[in-house]
């Protein structure tokens, strides 16, 4: 975009400015200008952009108040969706014929045109204190001129939440001398409204009810929900916990109660790594109040153990669609997933700082609660098992009174306030896509590698005659050490994939359909480590070297068996379904499992499958009887494999 430099900030000179006229190839357009205050409110932005999609008659534009503290990634953004980003200055000195803003940060009441303000959450729910610096707005970081700064606001301690008004709908926020800043206020549900009406009446004039986008968008998701988990990489049998946190002190990534590193520390060595995924989904100004890489940190042991980390911009709806549980706290996210049906857990939920009338209020008063001093596993078991999918219909119902409909509600209240006629078309929100994995900020990375040493039970089983082998597995991360101490093996009176690693507390996962003679015999245990795992002096607990992906694997295996002498095998991951593995003798194993009853490649990491093959050699049983077959049985879940051998060269 053509620039032109004034006060030191860059004005631009296309598509608006005093030379826009002669530089423009489209003049006479209507102008939308996007008011982003951080990259929280820019994604609800984000999610209502696409309603001027091919209509010549608009041209949007975007600024960035400067008001927030959280403004780390808001650059990249603006620079990914393409808009012409105006300096708040230069934004405030062009006339436009719409602005949409999703807070109530900055000074808004400068802007030269009508003003639409939607809420970047599920409506209007927190107390936060009010800022002396006369932005109203409860993430200020900048003060406007000829304004004496005041305390940092956001949430204070309880006493003080409590008595704070609620942000969104109090007259702090909503009025400038007594006028409201917004010309539209939009709201998702009457009960808001009704909120509005008792807390500031003069801006309850300008209010419109036109659902929820972002929630319209998570509906509109859920038929996909099977879609997103096999992209996500959650198998057959396996369940999906996410753990989402929104920002503060006491939230559930907080320190007040400091739940989060004990709850890390249960998901990793508690959870089957076979039989659960596990995805965090953070709030935005977390990772851009203390940078990326900074969470990275504090997350990377509980990612080398197998924690997905969605990325800030990332797909977490299509997470969230695919959940199993979640274990959240008073953010809008963990409100979203209850709405949709998902069994939730809540981490923390101060109270004192929600208006008790609120929605999410009352999502404190339904949901369950954490005992984080308990074990975790039987907590989620009993979770899953006492939900009812319509537990949370009050809540389902308070969050869009119009579910579905926010596109043609927002489109013909956003056109109503330019004067425009709607185009022809009928509006719609695009549809959420599989989670891709790839190397942009909102690509979700795939599975990680399991990088924290693994301790591994594994039974082999009784079979029929003429029918393949069959071998239990149930693997746990060690990211802690456990590994250098020998796990018991499971009670003969436990069932196939009961184990008693160390710290873990033995839990019966649901059996594979077999006739009641079918039992298991032989329990053997061994360590699996990979051969990249960053504590290296782990490697010498292994019986078992695994590696992800190799360039020559054959090479590889040996020589890894050559470096890691008191291995017994080494095994590298050729293909989503495939696994090499070189056992003592110097033969190479193949082992690929069979797609799934669904036709869908089998999901399971094949590093199991190496193990299996490693409890079968340990307990001297020749190789050569798995060329019918082997079945390995993990999370619940039958894997047929195909094996081949190769002679060593």
């Amino acid at each position: 975009m053509g620039e032109a430099v004034t006060d030191g900030q860059k004005w631009l000179r296309v598509p608006v400015g005093p030379e826009a006229s002669q530089w423009s190839t489209r003049t006479g357009v209507a102008r939308v200008l996007f008011v982003v205050h951080n990259v929280t409110s820019a994604t609800r932005l984000l999610d209502v952009l696409p309603l001027f999609d091919a209509d010549p008659r608009v041209q949007c534009l975007a600024t960035c108040t400067g008001s927030s503290p959280y403004l780390h990634g808001v650059p990249e953004l603006l620079a990914d969706a393409g808009l012409p980003v105006l300096p708040w200055e230069q934004a405030v000195e062009t006339p436009v014929d719409l602005a949409v803003s999703a807070s109530y940060g900055g000074e808004l009441h400068l802007i030269k045109g009508k003003l639409a303000v939607l809420s970047h959450g599920i409506g209007y729910n927190k107390r936060l204190p009010t800022p002396d610096t006369g932005h109203r707005t409860p993430d200020t970081g900048h003060r406007g001129r000829g304004r004496t700064p005041g305390p940092e606001p956001g949430p204070g301690p309880e006493q003080d939440a409590g008595r704070a008004p609620v942000f969104g709908l109090s007259p702090e926020w909503l009025l400038r001398d007594g006028a409201p800043v917004a010309t539209t206020t939009v709201l998702s549900h009457p009960e808001q409204l009704s909120r509005l009406r008792d807390a500031c009446p003069p801006a309850a004039r300008t209010a419109v009810l036109a659902g929820d986008p972002c929630f319209d968008r998570l509906l509109a998701a859920l038929p996909h929900r099977d879609s997103f988990r096999r992209a996500l990489g959650v198998s057959a049998g396996q369940r999906l916990v996410v753990v989402n946190s929104t920002w503060g002190p006491r939230s559930l990534f907080g320190d007040a109660d400091d739940v989060l590193p004990r709850l890390l520390e249960s998901l990793t060595r508690e959870l089957p790594v076979d039989s659960y995924r596990r995805c965090a989904v953070l709030h935005p100004n977390i990772w851009h109040g203390h940078g990326p890489g900074q969470v990275r940190a504090w997350l990377r042991r509980a990612e080398q153990a197998g924690l997905t980390v969605v990325p800030p911009l990332g797909p977490w709806r299509q997470v969230l669609a695919a959940a199993d549980a979640v274990i959240g706290d008073h953010g809008s996210v963990t409100y979203y997933a209850a709405a949709i049906g998902t069994p939730v857990l809540l981490g923390a939920f101060p109270e004192a700082d929600l208006d008790p009338a609120s929605p999410v209020a009352e999502l404190g008063r339904t949901a369950p609660r954490l005992r984080p001093y308990e074990p975790l596993l039987p907590q989620l078991d009993e979770l899953l098992a006492h939900h009812r999918p319509d537990r949370y219909a009050q809540l389902t119902a308070l969050a869009s009174s119009s579910p579905g409909s926010s596109a043609a509600l927002l489109r013909r209240t956003f056109y109503g306030l330019m004067g425009l006629a709607e185009p022809g078309t009928p509006a719609y929100l695009p549809r959420l896509l599989d989670p891709t994995f790839g190397d942009l900020p909102s690509d979700v990375p795939p599975a990680p590698p399991l990088l924290a040493p693994l301790r591994v039970l594994t039974r082999l089983r009784d079979h029929r005659p003429a029918a393949p082998p069959e071998i239990a597995v149930t693997r746990h991360t060690d990211s802690l050490g456990a590994a250098s101490h020998p796990a018991p093996d499971p009670a003969p009176g436990l069932g196939p994939e009961t184990t008693t690693p160390t710290g873990a507390v033995p839990t019966a996962s649901p059996a594979p359909a077999h006739s009641p003679a079918h039992t298991a015999v032989h329990p053997g245990a061994h360590t699996a480590v990979h051969e990249d795992v960053p504590d290296a002096t782990r490697l010498a607990l292994a019986d078992l070297v695994l590696h992800g992906s190799r360039p020559e694997p054959a090479a590889w295996a040996q020589e890894a068996m050559r470096h890691h002498r008191h291995c017994a095998m080494a095994a590298c991951v050729t293909a989503p379904d495939t696994c090499l593995v070189r056992i003592p003798d110097g033969r190479l194993v193949t082992l690929t499992a069979a797609p799934g009853p669904d036709g869908h490649r089998d999901l399971c990491d094949p590093a199991v499958y190496a193990s299996a093959l490693y409890a079968w050699y340990e307990r001297g049983k020749p190789v050569e009887k798995l060329l019918d077959g082997l079945v390995v049985v993990t999370g619940g879940t039958s894997h047929h494999l195909t094996v081949t051998i190769t002679p060593p060269r």
